[in-house]
């Protein structure tokens, strides 16, 4: 068998099998590169609700949590709580913190939802498994590097890498270097 008849079913075949893995990498590194505007995993919702605010100082805790409990009619199981201050109480439920002032009555919910779709795939770019994972991250970033190399031969003549190719590929290596040099000066 010719070596371009091998390149090119190498390249073909290589390629199909990781069109899965590179839309899923390519689909976190949009959003990891966006961390800054946005939380790629979670969708957080914060809420600004008012109720009857307690006349006086509840020195007992749990007696401002059942106050604070009676008023926002809470149908969720309390996982932990918090007094920060004689007039605030923090409530930490499943999906949702709530911060309150019982003198105040002001109340901000914050509830965190799992965005779909994000979320797996930064916890599969980020190596969050581990262990077996790293091995197919290894084999994924191994086969771009097949890919990129066999694409380079993929074409001959004037179309190919000894033609306009390596015009292209000079470029692609350049865009780089200029940035480093520009953000390290």
């Amino acid at each position: 068998m010719k070596w371009r008849k091998l390149n090119k079913i190498l390249h073909r075949d290589i390629g199909y099998a990781l069109v899965a893995l590179t839309i899923i990498y390519s689909i976190s590194g949009i959003a990891v590169n966006h961390i800054n505007d946005w939380n790629p995993n979670y969708i957080i919702r914060k809420d600004t609700i008012t109720f009857t605010p307690h006349k006086e100082f509840i020195p007992n805790k749990e007696k401002a949590i059942n106050y604070l409990v009676s008023q926002l009619d809470l149908g969720e199981k309390i996982r932990e709580s918090f007094r920060p201050d004689s007039a605030s109480v923090q409530l930490f439920l499943e999906d949702q913190t709530i911060v309150a002032n019982l003198v105040q009555g002001r109340a901000i919910i914050e509830s965190v939802e799992s965005r779909s779709v994000f979320r797996e795939t930064n916890f599969l770019h980020l190596n969050a498994p581990k262990k077996l994972w790293t091995y197919i991250a290894d084999i994924f970033a191994f086969g771009l590097i097949v890919l990129a190399i066999t694409g380079l031969f993929m074409l001959k003549g004037k179309q190919g890498f000894g033609g306009r190719g390596k015009w292209f590929v000079l470029g692609g290596i350049l865009i780089p270097i200029i940035f480093l040099l520009l953000y390290f000066q």
